[in-house]
Protein backbone atom coordinates (compact mmCIF):
# COMPACT_ATOMS: atom_id res chain seq x y z
CA UNK A 1 0.00 0.00 0.00
CA UNK A 2 1.69 3.19 -0.98
CA UNK A 3 2.18 6.19 1.87
CA UNK A 4 1.14 9.51 1.25
CA UNK A 5 3.41 12.45 0.65
CA UNK A 6 3.03 13.83 3.24
CA UNK A 7 4.65 11.06 5.31
CA UNK A 8 8.07 10.98 3.80
CA UNK A 9 9.96 12.78 5.54
CA UNK A 10 8.22 11.29 8.77
CA UNK A 11 9.93 7.81 8.09
CA UNK A 12 12.78 9.35 7.66
CA UNK A 13 12.23 10.80 11.48
CA UNK A 14 11.34 7.46 12.40
CA UNK A 15 13.99 4.68 12.55
CA UNK A 16 11.62 1.79 13.51
CA UNK A 17 9.28 2.28 10.60
CA UNK A 18 12.56 2.31 8.24
CA UNK A 19 13.20 -1.08 9.85
CA UNK A 20 10.23 -2.55 8.61
CA UNK A 21 10.06 -0.89 5.14
CA UNK A 22 13.63 0.77 4.27
CA UNK A 23 13.34 4.15 2.42
CA UNK A 24 14.82 3.95 -1.10
CA UNK A 25 18.24 4.90 -1.32
CA UNK A 26 17.22 7.86 -3.48
CA UNK A 27 14.68 9.47 -1.13
CA UNK A 28 17.30 8.67 1.44
CA UNK A 29 19.59 10.85 -0.30
CA UNK A 30 17.31 13.46 -1.75
CA UNK A 31 16.03 13.34 1.90
CA UNK A 32 19.27 14.00 3.74
CA UNK A 33 20.52 16.82 1.14
CA UNK A 34 17.20 19.02 1.38
CA UNK A 35 18.58 21.76 3.30
CA UNK A 36 21.00 22.00 0.47
CA UNK A 37 18.51 21.38 -2.37
CA UNK A 38 16.63 24.77 -0.23
CA UNK A 39 20.09 26.67 0.13
CA UNK A 40 20.23 26.47 -3.26
CA UNK A 41 16.90 27.24 -4.10
CA UNK A 42 17.20 30.38 -2.01
CA UNK A 43 20.23 31.64 -3.89
CA UNK A 44 18.55 31.08 -7.71
CA UNK A 45 15.16 32.73 -6.55
CA UNK A 46 17.38 35.94 -5.01
CA UNK A 47 19.52 36.26 -8.30
CA UNK A 48 15.95 38.09 -10.45
CA UNK A 49 15.66 36.41 -13.88
CA UNK A 50 12.62 38.05 -15.92
CA UNK A 51 12.24 37.53 -19.39
CA UNK A 52 13.20 40.99 -20.18
CA UNK A 53 16.42 41.42 -18.83
CA UNK A 54 19.21 39.76 -20.91
CA UNK A 55 21.63 41.12 -18.30
CA UNK A 56 20.06 39.43 -15.53
CA UNK A 57 19.17 36.29 -17.22
CA UNK A 58 22.96 36.20 -17.84
CA UNK A 59 23.89 36.81 -14.04
CA UNK A 60 21.54 33.78 -13.33
CA UNK A 61 23.09 31.44 -16.19
CA UNK A 62 26.22 32.19 -14.44
CA UNK A 63 25.70 31.09 -10.99
CA UNK A 64 23.96 27.71 -12.56
CA UNK A 65 27.18 26.78 -14.34
CA UNK A 66 29.34 27.63 -11.04
CA UNK A 67 26.21 25.55 -8.83
CA UNK A 68 26.72 22.90 -11.62
CA UNK A 69 30.31 22.80 -12.26
CA UNK A 70 30.64 19.27 -10.23
CA UNK A 71 27.59 17.32 -11.98
CA UNK A 72 27.76 19.27 -15.81
CA UNK A 73 29.55 20.29 -18.45
CA UNK A 74 27.98 24.04 -19.31
CA UNK A 75 27.84 25.26 -22.89
CA UNK A 76 26.17 28.86 -23.39
CA UNK A 77 24.06 29.54 -26.56
CA UNK A 78 23.64 33.11 -27.10
CA UNK A 79 21.38 35.11 -29.07
CA UNK A 80 20.66 38.82 -30.29
CA UNK A 81 17.62 39.71 -28.83
CA UNK A 82 16.82 37.20 -25.08
CA UNK A 83 19.25 36.40 -22.20
CA UNK A 84 21.61 33.78 -22.93
CA UNK A 85 20.16 29.91 -23.30
CA UNK A 86 22.76 27.34 -21.34
CA UNK A 87 23.03 23.44 -22.21
CA UNK A 88 24.52 21.02 -19.28
CA UNK A 89 26.06 17.49 -20.43
CA UNK A 90 25.72 16.01 -17.05
CA UNK A 91 28.68 13.49 -15.64
CA UNK A 92 26.90 10.05 -14.56
CA UNK A 93 27.46 6.59 -14.17
CA UNK A 94 27.73 3.65 -16.47
CA UNK A 95 30.71 3.40 -19.57
CA UNK A 96 28.39 3.21 -22.11
CA UNK A 97 26.10 5.63 -22.78
CA UNK A 98 23.09 5.23 -25.91
CA UNK A 99 20.66 7.18 -26.91
CA UNK A 100 19.74 10.55 -24.72
CA UNK A 101 17.46 12.27 -21.97
CA UNK A 102 16.78 15.65 -22.54
CA UNK A 103 15.77 17.42 -19.03
CA UNK A 104 13.89 20.76 -19.92
CA UNK A 105 13.73 24.08 -18.23
CA UNK A 106 13.85 27.63 -18.93
CA UNK A 107 15.73 30.30 -16.39
CA UNK A 108 13.24 33.21 -17.10
CA UNK A 109 10.41 34.44 -14.89
CA UNK A 110 7.51 36.90 -15.30
CA UNK A 111 8.64 38.89 -12.65
CA UNK A 112 9.91 42.20 -13.10
CA UNK A 113 13.73 43.08 -11.40
CA UNK A 114 12.87 44.46 -7.99
CA UNK A 115 9.93 42.01 -6.69
CA UNK A 116 11.98 40.48 -4.05
CA UNK A 117 11.20 44.08 -2.28
CA UNK A 118 7.71 43.24 -1.90
CA UNK A 119 8.08 39.30 -1.95
CA UNK A 120 11.33 38.08 -0.51
CA UNK A 121 12.22 34.99 -0.20
CA UNK A 122 10.88 33.23 2.91
CA UNK A 123 10.39 30.00 4.24
CA UNK A 124 7.40 29.20 6.29
CA UNK A 125 3.80 27.43 7.06
CA UNK A 126 5.76 24.35 5.79
CA UNK A 127 7.09 26.10 2.56
CA UNK A 128 9.24 27.94 0.19
CA UNK A 129 8.20 31.47 -0.81
CA UNK A 130 9.24 33.75 -3.56
CA UNK A 131 9.44 35.03 -6.72
CA UNK A 132 10.07 31.91 -9.36
CA UNK A 133 10.08 29.29 -6.90
CA UNK A 134 7.41 27.09 -8.40
CA UNK A 135 7.84 28.36 -12.14
CA UNK A 136 10.34 26.76 -12.38
CA UNK A 137 13.68 27.65 -10.11
CA UNK A 138 13.03 24.75 -7.89
CA UNK A 139 12.31 22.08 -10.76
CA UNK A 140 16.13 23.02 -11.43
CA UNK A 141 17.34 22.55 -8.44
CA UNK A 142 15.86 19.02 -8.04
CA UNK A 143 17.60 17.75 -11.48
CA UNK A 144 20.76 18.65 -10.13
CA UNK A 145 20.19 16.88 -6.96
CA UNK A 146 18.83 14.03 -8.54
CA UNK A 147 22.20 13.92 -10.98
CA UNK A 148 24.20 13.94 -7.75
CA UNK A 149 22.31 11.62 -6.29
CA UNK A 150 22.86 8.96 -9.10
CA UNK A 151 26.95 10.21 -9.24
CA UNK A 152 27.14 9.57 -5.14
CA UNK A 153 24.83 6.44 -4.99
CA UNK A 154 27.12 5.24 -8.62
CA UNK A 155 23.95 4.40 -9.96
CA UNK A 156 24.58 3.64 -13.99
CA UNK A 157 22.65 5.76 -15.86
CA UNK A 158 22.30 4.00 -20.01
CA UNK A 159 21.78 7.40 -21.49
CA UNK A 160 23.11 10.73 -22.04
CA UNK A 161 21.68 13.06 -19.96
CA UNK A 162 21.49 16.45 -21.12
CA UNK A 163 19.46 19.72 -19.20
CA UNK A 164 18.45 22.40 -21.66
CA UNK A 165 17.48 25.67 -19.71
CA UNK A 166 16.40 28.42 -22.14
CA UNK A 167 15.67 31.99 -21.80
CA UNK A 168 12.35 32.79 -23.13
CA UNK A 169 10.16 30.16 -22.47
CA UNK A 170 7.85 32.84 -20.16
CA UNK A 171 7.61 34.82 -23.72
CA UNK A 172 7.10 32.53 -26.29
CA UNK A 173 10.09 30.69 -26.50
CA UNK A 174 11.03 32.64 -30.26
CA UNK A 175 14.68 32.81 -29.86
CA UNK A 176 15.09 28.55 -28.29
CA UNK A 177 12.34 27.14 -30.21
CA UNK A 178 15.07 25.61 -32.70
CA UNK A 179 17.70 24.56 -30.32
CA UNK A 180 14.90 23.04 -28.17
CA UNK A 181 13.68 20.84 -31.51
CA UNK A 182 16.93 19.94 -31.71
CA UNK A 183 17.97 18.68 -28.70
CA UNK A 184 14.53 16.63 -28.70
CA UNK A 185 15.32 15.08 -31.62
CA UNK A 186 18.38 13.37 -30.34
CA UNK A 187 16.51 12.18 -27.46
CA UNK A 188 14.49 9.17 -26.85
CA UNK A 189 12.16 11.16 -23.97
CA UNK A 190 11.93 14.43 -22.52
CA UNK A 191 11.51 15.41 -19.02
CA UNK A 192 9.79 18.80 -18.31
CA UNK A 193 10.68 20.67 -15.07
CA UNK A 194 7.39 22.47 -15.03
CA UNK A 195 5.86 22.35 -11.97
CA UNK A 196 3.13 19.57 -11.35
CA UNK A 197 -0.46 20.22 -11.19
CA UNK A 198 -2.24 21.48 -8.34
CA UNK A 199 -1.13 20.69 -4.37
CA UNK A 200 -0.98 16.99 -5.53
CA UNK A 201 1.59 17.25 -7.84
CA UNK A 202 -0.31 15.27 -10.56
CA UNK A 203 2.08 15.20 -14.02
CA UNK A 204 1.09 16.68 -17.54
CA UNK A 205 0.37 14.14 -20.10
CA UNK A 206 -1.69 16.49 -22.49
CA UNK A 207 -1.29 20.52 -22.81
CA UNK A 208 -3.10 22.84 -25.07
CA UNK A 209 -1.19 24.49 -27.78
CA UNK A 210 -1.89 28.06 -27.58
CA UNK A 211 -1.77 30.70 -29.95
CA UNK A 212 -2.40 34.62 -30.63
CA UNK A 213 -4.07 37.07 -33.50
CA UNK A 214 -4.35 40.83 -33.46
CA UNK A 215 -7.10 41.88 -35.55
CA UNK A 216 -6.54 45.49 -36.86
CA UNK A 217 -9.99 47.66 -37.93
CA UNK A 218 -9.05 50.84 -40.26
CA UNK A 219 -11.93 52.75 -40.41
CA UNK A 220 -12.41 56.75 -41.09
CA UNK A 221 -11.99 59.75 -38.82
CA UNK A 222 -14.13 62.58 -38.91
CA UNK A 223 -15.64 65.35 -35.85
CA UNK A 224 -18.28 63.28 -33.91
CA UNK A 225 -20.14 66.82 -33.62
CA UNK A 226 -19.74 68.38 -37.00
CA UNK A 227 -19.50 65.58 -39.76
CA UNK A 228 -20.30 62.55 -37.64
CA UNK A 229 -22.05 60.53 -41.18
CA UNK A 230 -18.62 61.05 -42.98
CA UNK A 231 -16.70 58.64 -40.68
CA UNK A 232 -16.39 55.28 -40.36
CA UNK A 233 -15.53 54.09 -37.15
CA UNK A 234 -13.48 51.26 -36.19
CA UNK A 235 -14.16 51.19 -32.66
CA UNK A 236 -17.67 49.99 -33.95
CA UNK A 237 -16.55 47.83 -36.48
CA UNK A 238 -13.91 45.94 -34.09
CA UNK A 239 -17.25 45.17 -31.29
CA UNK A 240 -19.02 43.51 -34.33
CA UNK A 241 -15.58 41.73 -34.79
CA UNK A 242 -15.30 40.53 -31.53
CA UNK A 243 -18.96 39.18 -31.01
CA UNK A 244 -17.87 36.87 -33.99
CA UNK A 245 -14.60 36.23 -32.86
CA UNK A 246 -15.89 34.91 -29.47
CA UNK A 247 -18.37 32.61 -31.07
CA UNK A 248 -15.45 30.95 -31.89
CA UNK A 249 -15.26 29.15 -28.73
CA UNK A 250 -15.85 25.64 -28.39
CA UNK A 251 -15.65 24.19 -25.12
CA UNK A 252 -17.15 20.42 -25.66
CA UNK A 253 -13.98 20.70 -28.01
CA UNK A 254 -11.41 21.93 -25.93
CA UNK A 255 -11.38 25.33 -28.27
CA UNK A 256 -10.83 28.59 -26.28
CA UNK A 257 -11.09 32.29 -28.06
CA UNK A 258 -10.63 34.75 -25.67
CA UNK A 259 -10.32 38.58 -27.03
CA UNK A 260 -7.96 39.99 -24.27
CA UNK A 261 -7.08 43.65 -25.59
CA UNK A 262 -8.97 46.03 -27.45
CA UNK A 263 -7.47 49.75 -28.21
CA UNK A 264 -8.41 52.26 -30.38
CA UNK A 265 -9.34 55.92 -30.83
CA UNK A 266 -8.03 59.09 -29.92
CA UNK A 267 -10.76 61.50 -28.85
CA UNK A 268 -14.11 61.04 -27.84
CA UNK A 269 -15.34 64.03 -30.22
CA UNK A 270 -13.38 61.72 -32.94
CA UNK A 271 -15.15 59.11 -35.17
CA UNK A 272 -11.94 56.20 -34.58
CA UNK A 273 -10.12 55.69 -37.45
CA UNK A 274 -8.28 52.74 -36.25
CA UNK A 275 -9.04 49.87 -33.53
CA UNK A 276 -7.84 46.27 -32.76
CA UNK A 277 -7.91 43.60 -30.44
CA UNK A 278 -5.50 40.97 -29.32
CA UNK A 279 -6.82 37.51 -29.10
CA UNK A 280 -5.52 34.25 -27.36
CA UNK A 281 -6.65 31.11 -28.39
CA UNK A 282 -6.26 27.65 -27.24
CA UNK A 283 -6.70 24.32 -29.23
CA UNK A 284 -6.73 20.59 -27.54
CA UNK A 285 -5.38 19.12 -31.17
CA UNK A 286 -3.16 19.80 -33.61
CA UNK A 287 -6.27 19.13 -36.03
CA UNK A 288 -8.20 22.06 -34.70
CA UNK A 289 -5.62 25.19 -35.10
CA UNK A 290 -6.14 25.13 -39.26
CA UNK A 291 -10.00 25.49 -39.46
CA UNK A 292 -9.50 28.01 -36.50
CA UNK A 293 -7.37 30.22 -38.76
CA UNK A 294 -9.43 29.76 -41.89
CA UNK A 295 -12.16 31.15 -39.60
CA UNK A 296 -9.81 34.45 -38.27
CA UNK A 297 -8.83 35.28 -42.26
CA UNK A 298 -12.75 34.92 -43.12
CA UNK A 299 -13.53 37.69 -41.00
CA UNK A 300 -15.43 40.32 -42.86
CA UNK A 301 -16.34 44.28 -42.04
CA UNK A 302 -19.96 44.96 -41.76
CA UNK A 303 -18.99 48.58 -42.72
CA UNK A 304 -17.73 48.38 -46.38
CA UNK A 305 -16.46 51.25 -45.57
CA UNK A 306 -14.07 49.56 -42.84
CA UNK A 307 -11.29 47.33 -43.49
CA UNK A 308 -9.55 44.42 -41.51
CA UNK A 309 -6.05 42.84 -41.16
CA UNK A 310 -5.66 39.72 -39.43
CA UNK A 311 -1.74 38.75 -38.09
CA UNK A 312 -0.89 35.91 -35.53
CA UNK A 313 -1.54 32.13 -35.43
CA UNK A 314 -0.49 29.26 -33.42
CA UNK A 315 2.50 29.18 -31.48
CA UNK A 316 2.87 25.79 -29.54
CA UNK A 317 0.94 23.22 -30.82
CA UNK A 318 -0.88 20.67 -28.65
CA UNK A 319 0.98 18.11 -26.36
CA UNK A 320 -1.49 15.50 -27.30
CA UNK A 321 -1.47 12.10 -24.94
CA UNK A 322 -0.18 10.20 -27.45
CA UNK A 323 0.40 6.21 -26.56
CA UNK A 324 4.24 7.31 -26.18
CA UNK A 325 3.46 9.57 -23.30
CA UNK A 326 0.70 7.18 -21.79
CA UNK A 327 3.68 5.16 -22.05
CA UNK A 328 6.64 7.16 -20.13
CA UNK A 329 3.59 7.98 -17.71
CA UNK A 330 3.05 4.26 -16.91
CA UNK A 331 6.33 3.78 -16.04
CA UNK A 332 6.89 6.95 -13.91
CA UNK A 333 3.87 6.13 -12.22
CA UNK A 334 5.14 2.60 -11.73
CA UNK A 335 8.67 4.52 -10.40
CA UNK A 336 6.33 6.45 -8.18
CA UNK A 337 5.46 3.51 -6.16
CA UNK A 338 8.96 2.55 -5.35
CA UNK A 339 8.89 6.04 -4.33
CA UNK A 340 5.43 5.64 -1.52
CA UNK A 341 4.03 8.22 -4.09
CA UNK A 342 0.90 7.00 -5.97
CA UNK A 343 1.52 9.45 -9.03
CA UNK A 344 -1.32 11.14 -10.99
CA UNK A 345 -1.56 12.72 -14.63
CA UNK A 346 -3.47 15.56 -15.87
CA UNK A 347 -4.37 17.73 -18.89
CA UNK A 348 -3.93 21.76 -18.90
CA UNK A 349 -4.74 24.50 -21.07
CA UNK A 350 -1.73 26.35 -20.48
CA UNK A 351 1.75 25.52 -22.77
CA UNK A 352 5.16 24.71 -22.55
CA UNK A 353 8.23 23.76 -24.36
CA UNK A 354 7.13 20.80 -23.67
CA UNK A 355 4.66 21.20 -26.67
CA UNK A 356 7.43 21.41 -28.98
CA UNK A 357 8.84 18.40 -28.18
CA UNK A 358 5.54 16.03 -27.99
CA UNK A 359 4.74 17.60 -31.52
CA UNK A 360 7.63 16.05 -32.56
CA UNK A 361 6.74 12.61 -31.30
CA UNK A 362 9.20 12.68 -28.72
CA UNK A 363 7.59 10.78 -25.41
CA UNK A 364 7.49 13.73 -22.91
CA UNK A 365 6.26 14.27 -19.63
CA UNK A 366 5.56 17.41 -17.97
CA UNK A 367 4.93 18.77 -14.84
CA UNK A 368 7.75 17.00 -13.26
CA UNK A 369 8.89 19.67 -11.12
CA UNK A 370 8.03 21.72 -7.47
CA UNK A 371 4.57 20.67 -5.96
CA UNK A 372 3.00 23.80 -4.84
CA UNK A 373 0.49 26.63 -6.06
CA UNK A 374 0.50 30.50 -7.48
CA UNK A 375 2.91 30.29 -10.30
CA UNK A 376 2.66 33.84 -11.53
CA UNK A 377 1.01 35.23 -8.58
CA UNK A 378 2.22 36.89 -5.30
CA UNK A 379 1.64 33.49 -3.12
CA UNK A 380 4.07 31.37 -5.36
CA UNK A 381 5.36 28.41 -3.30
CA UNK A 382 6.13 25.05 -3.22
CA UNK A 383 5.87 22.34 -0.50
CA UNK A 384 9.13 21.49 1.93
CA UNK A 385 7.05 17.78 2.02
CA UNK A 386 7.01 16.86 -1.75
CA UNK A 387 10.74 18.18 -2.35
CA UNK A 388 12.87 14.28 -1.53
CA UNK A 389 9.95 12.53 -3.37
CA UNK A 390 10.11 14.67 -6.37
CA UNK A 391 13.78 14.69 -6.82
CA UNK A 392 14.21 11.00 -5.90
CA UNK A 393 11.47 10.65 -8.93
CA UNK A 394 13.54 12.35 -11.37
CA UNK A 395 16.54 10.31 -10.65
CA UNK A 396 14.47 7.24 -10.96
CA UNK A 397 13.52 8.63 -14.11
CA UNK A 398 16.77 9.14 -15.50
CA UNK A 399 18.29 5.68 -14.52
CA UNK A 400 15.25 3.58 -15.53
CA UNK A 401 14.17 5.50 -18.67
Amino acid sequence: MAIGPASLLNRARNPASLIIQPMHPLLRYATDKQEESINLLEELIECESPSDSAASVARFVDLFIEKARDIAAPKVIKNKTRGPHLRLECKLPGRRKSGQILGLGHSDTVWPLGTLADMPFRREQGRLWGPGALDMKAGLVFFLTACRALRDLDIPVARKVVLLIVSDEEVGSETSRALTEAEAQKSDAVLVLEPGTGLTGKVKTARKGVGDYTIRVEGKASHAGVDFQSGASAIVELAHQIQRIASFTNLKRGITVNPGVVSGGTRTNVVAAAAQVEVDIRVAKIAQAEPLHRKFHALKPVDKRCHITVEGGLNRPPMERTPAIAALFKKARTLGRELGVDLEESSTGGGSDGNFTAALGIPTLDGLGAVGEGAHAIHESILESRIADRTALLALLLSKV
